[in-house]
């Protein structure tokens, strides 16, 4: 095979005979060492890739265990402050429940209440079968253990304090309507319960009440905390206040000369109702002092007698 070449040197055409061997073995050679620098460059480049991919597998690795690190350093932290506030809250409550002991105990001291039945200085009873917890300890769960076995004390008493508050409620409330006392600070018995002289007539008469005599306008008081049924004028009585106590005790107050409370108004123990008088059917200034059980009237002696 012939190849013509066209140049311009010499001004004349030349031709490049390829059958002869002198002329395609160096073309080969040529050829073959291109290929061969082609593979070689090749070779070395993918090698270079090759030994790359390791050590950015490792740059990546030590950044994510560095990442990592740091993540457990906060939780650490984190969990190091849980700790502490747990244990403040712990310490917090442990202080809580000493003084609610204390109080309890003085409480039930003070009320005079059985000691048996509202003991402080133990927890109260409990109980059921154990069922061990297959859950490794720690220091969290120690402290959550002891918050909630402070807490079940908490409750305990909790109701304990319901029933000592109830117990007491009702005791004051007892005390309250409990007639006792006189409907006045200063005066004296100018007349008794039953058979009497009536001092009007001269005739022998029956006398529902206690009158106690005083200075005019001195302050007449409940002797127990009730409903006012009456305040008004009533025949005999002059200007009566009325008292119901409940448990169908009833007080009143006769011959007053001023009225300080109205029908329908709640009056405590010991709160001026009154002031002392001579109105109704009176021979001076003193206070009557009546007290009903069910409808009846009964010696008021013993009511004045109680402190």
């Amino acid at each position: 095979m012939n190849i013509i070449l066209f140049t311009t040197l010499h001004g004349r055409p030349g031709s490049l005979n390829l059958s002869r061997p002198r002329v395609y073995l160096p073309l080969l050679g040529v050829l073959f060492a291109f290929l061969a620098l082609t593979g070689y460059a090749g070779y070395r480049l993918g090698l270079g890739k090759a030994s790359a991919r390791p050590l950015v597998a490792v740059a990546e690795m030590r950044t994510a265990l560095a990442r990592e690190r740091a993540r457990v350093r906060e939780e650490k932290q984190r969990l190091q402050a849980d700790l502490d506030a747990l244990a403040l809250r712990l310490g917090r409550l442990q202080g809580e429940v000493l003084r609610l002991e204390g109080l309890g105990e003085r409480l039930v001291e003070v009320a005079k209440l059985d000691r048996g039945e509202f003991d402080f200085e133990h927890p109260p009873g409990q109980g059921g079968p154990e069922r061990r917890s297959s859950l490794p300890r720690s220091d969290t769960r120690e402290m959550l253990a002891a918050l909630g076995r402070i807490e079940a004390r908490l409750a305990g008493y909790e109701l304990q304090f319901r029933a000592l508050e109830s117990v007491l409620a009702d005791r004051e409330l007892k005390r309250a309507v409990r007639l006792a006392g006189r409907p006045v600070r200063h005066g004296w018995i100018s007349s008794g319960y039953g058979r009497r002289t009536d001092p009007f007539t001269g005739r022998p008469a029956w006398h529902s009440g206690v009158d106690i005599a005083g200075k005019y306008g001195t302050e007449v008081v409940a002797v127990a905390a009730g409903v006012v049924t009456w305040a008004g004028e009533r025949a005999g009585y002059g200007k009566l206040v009325e008292i119901n106590h409940g448990n169908g005790y009833v007080t009143r107050y006769g011959h007053n000369s001023v009225l300080l409370v109205k029908k329908g108004d709640r009056v405590e123990k010991g709160q001026a109702i009154a002031r002392m008088g001579s109105t109704g059917r009176s021979t001076g200034p003193h206070v009557h002092f009546e007290v009903l059980y069910h409808g009846r009237t009964v010696n008021p002696a013993r009511f004045l007698a109680r402190r």
